[in-house]
C-alpha cells in the first residue's frame, strides 16, 4: 500500500516555495527537491489538486500545472484510483547531474579515504584464511575489535569493558537498531534542529514524534527550549551530536552537556550521543579529548570509522550498558545478521592507528575549510560564513530564505548540494545552506564561485519573497 502525504504536511515541507515565476514551476521545483532529498519517499501519494490548492492559497490550475510539469520531468505519475504518486528517481533523473559529467558533488559530507587505507586492507586480506574459518554470523562483533574500541575510550578517561561495545554496519545501522528497539509508535524523540537527516528519518520510520531543540553556529544549543521540551514532552529518547555537530559544526560547552544530561536523567530519557564527527577536530586534535566523568546508565554512544577513515568502510559501534546491548542483539536479526568479518578485521587494525589517522584528517579538513571560508567571504560578503574548529561542513546563513531555490539552480551548473530544509526537524532553515569542506581546496573554491555567480540571479528571480524576508539578518 502506497504511503500518503496530506496537503497540510506537504505545505509545511515545501516551506517558502514561491522562489520564481511562473508560480506553478516554482511549486513543481519545490516538490522535485523534496523527492531528490528523499524527504518524500518514492510511491508516496500526493494530495488531490483541489486540496493542495486550498492549503497553499493558490488556484487549482496552478497545482494542476505543477503536477503536469512533475509528470513531464518523470518525478510523479498519475495512477488510476490513486491520484498523483511520486516515482523512484533513476540514474538519468532530469533533476540530477551525473558525477561522470564533471559535477561537483557536495551532497555527502565525507572526506576521501585515508591514504593508508589500501595498505591496511592488503594486510587484512593476507589473513583471509583465518577470517573465513569464522562463522560470519557474529551479532556482537569481533572480540579484538571491541577490545580496541574499549581501550580507546578508557585511554581518554571513560572506563569501558569490551562487553559494553556492540559492532554494527556503520553508525546509520546503529541508529536504526536503537530506533526500532527503543521507540514505540507515538513516542517522542528529541533532536537538535538542524540535525543529521538520516537519523531523523530513522526515528520517523520507527513511528516517533520528533521534538526539535534549536542549535545555531553562534549561540549553540537553546537550553531554555531544551529544558521546556524535556519537561513538556517527556521524550523517550534524545539524539544529540555534541562534538562538531552536523551540519552546524558547533560543539557543546560543559554547561550545555550538563544541562542535557541532567534533564534526560530527570525525565527518564535515554540519551543517544552520536560521536561520528567527534574525532574531526581541526584546530585542536580531538585525539587528546578526554571524558570528564563516567557515563550514567541512560547514555548510549554511537561511533564509526565512516567519517574518520572512509565512508565505504561500513563499521560502527554502540557503547552502552550490557543489559541494553543484550536487547539490541536480540532485536538485530530483523535488520541484519552481523557485520562482515573482513571489514571488522580492517577496522581492528585501523583502531590501533587512530591517532595517526585523526592527525592527517585534521590537516586535510583544515586546508579545505580555510579555502572554502576564504572564497565564500570574498565572493559573497553578504552571507554569514561561520568559523568552525572541526567537523565536516559549514552551516552558512544566506541573506534571503532561498536555499532550496539556489540548490535547484546550481544543479544545472553541475554543483550538487543539500538545501537547509533537508536538515530541519519541523520545517524552516531555508535561509541556510550546508556546504561540506571535505573536497579538495580547488574544488571547493570552484563550488563557491558557482554559488557567487548564480546567487544574484536566484535572488532577483524571487518576486514573491517580501522585502523583510530579503533583508540581511544582523
Amino acid at each position: 500500500m502506497d504511503a500518503k502525504i496530506s496537503a497540510r504536511a506537504l505545505t509545511a515541507a515545501i516551506g517558502g516555495w514561491r522562489s520564481r515565476d511562473p508560480a506553478y514551476e516554482a511549486l513543481a521545483d519545490a516538490v522535485r527537491l523534496l523527492c531528490m532529498d528523499n524527504r518524500i519517499a518514492p510511491r508516496t501519494v500526493l494530495p488531490a489538486e483541489r486540496e493542495l490548492a486550498q492549503a497553499l492559497g493558490v488556484s487549482r490550475s496552478t497545482v494542476a500545472a505543477a503536477y503536469r510539469s512533475l509528470r513531464e520531468s518523470g518525478h510523479i505519475a498519475s495512477v488510476r484510483g490513486s491520484g498523483s504518486v511520486t516515482l523512484p528517481l533513476m540514474r538519468d533523473d532530469p533533476g540530477l547531474t551525473s558525477a561522470a559529467e564533471g559535477a561537483i558533488d557536495l551532497q555527502q559530507a565525507s572526506p576521501p579515504a585515508w591514504p593508508g587505507l589500501a595498505g591496511v586492507i592488503g594486510e587484512a586480506v593476507t589473513g583471509a584464511a583465518a577470517i573465513v574459518r569464522r562463522s560470519g554470523y557474529d551479532m556482537v562483533g569481533d572480540a579484538r575489535l571491541r577490545r580496541g574500541i574499549a581501550e580507546r575510550y578508557a585511554a581518554r578517561g571513560l572506563p569501558t569493558h569490551p562487553d559494553q561495545i556492540l559492532i554494527t554496519n556503520g553508525a546509520q545501522s546503529a541508529i536504526h537498531l536503537l530506533a526500532r528497539t527503543l521507540v514505540s509508535r507515538g513516542d517522542r524523540v528529541l533532536l537538535e534542529t538542524p540535525t543529521y537527516p538520516h537519523a531523523a528519518d530513522a526515528f520517523r520510520r520507527a513511528g516517533a514524534r520528533l521534538v526539535g531543540v534549536p542549535v545555531t553556529t553562534g549561540e549553540g544549543w537553546d537550553l531554555d527550549r531544551a529544558v521546556q521540551a524535556f519537561g513538556r514532552t517527556m521524550p523517550n529518547l534524545a539524539y544529540l551530536m555534541p562534538d562538531y555537530q552536523n551540519p552546524t559544526g558547533r560543539s557543546m560547552s560543559d554547561g550545555e552537556r550538563a544541562t542535557f544530561l541532567r534533564e534526560a536523567e530527570r525525565v527518564g530519557t535515554t540519551l543517544i550521543v552520536d560521536e561520528t564527527t567527534a574525532d574531526l577536530g581541526i584546530d585542536t586534535l580531538t585525539g587528546e579529548r578526554s571524558f570528564r566523568a563516567a557515563d550514567p546508565a541512560h547514555v548510549v554512544r554511537i561511533g564509526s570509522v565512516g567519517k574518520t577513515v572512509w565512508g565505504g568502510l561500513r563499521v560502527g559501534w554502540i557503547r552502552g550498558e550490557v543489559g541494553l546491548l543484550r536487547r539490541l542483539v536480540a532485536a538485530r536479526p530483523v535488520g541484519d545478521l552481523g557485520t562482515p568479518e573482513l571489514e571488522q578485521d580492517i577496522a581492528r587494525r585501523l583502531v590501533t592507528r587512530m591517532d595517526e589517522i585523526v592527525a592527517q584528517r585534521a590537516h586535510v579538513l583544515g586546508v579545505g575549510r580555510d579555502a572554502l571560508v576564504e572564497t565564500l567571504r570574498e565572493e559573497l560578503p553578504e552571507w554569514a560564513v561561520p568559523s568552525v574548529h572541526g567537523g565536516v561542513s559549514l552551516w552558512v546563513e544566506l541573506d534571503a530564505p532561498l536555499s532550496s531555490a539556489l540548490v535547484l539552480d546550481v544543479r544545472a551548473r553541475g554543483l550538487l548540494l543539500s538545501a537547509g530544509p533537508r536538515f530541519s526537524v519541523d520545517g524552516g532553515h531555508d535561509r541556510h545552506l550546508r556546504i561540506p569542506f571535505t573536497a579538495s581546496p580547488d574544488t571547493l573554491r570552484r563550488a563557491a564561485r558557482i554559488l557567487a555567480d548564480r546567487w544574484p540571479d536566484v535572488r532577483r528571480s524571487a518576486p514573491h519573497v517580501g522585502a523583510a524576508a530579503l533583508a540581511p539578518v544582523v
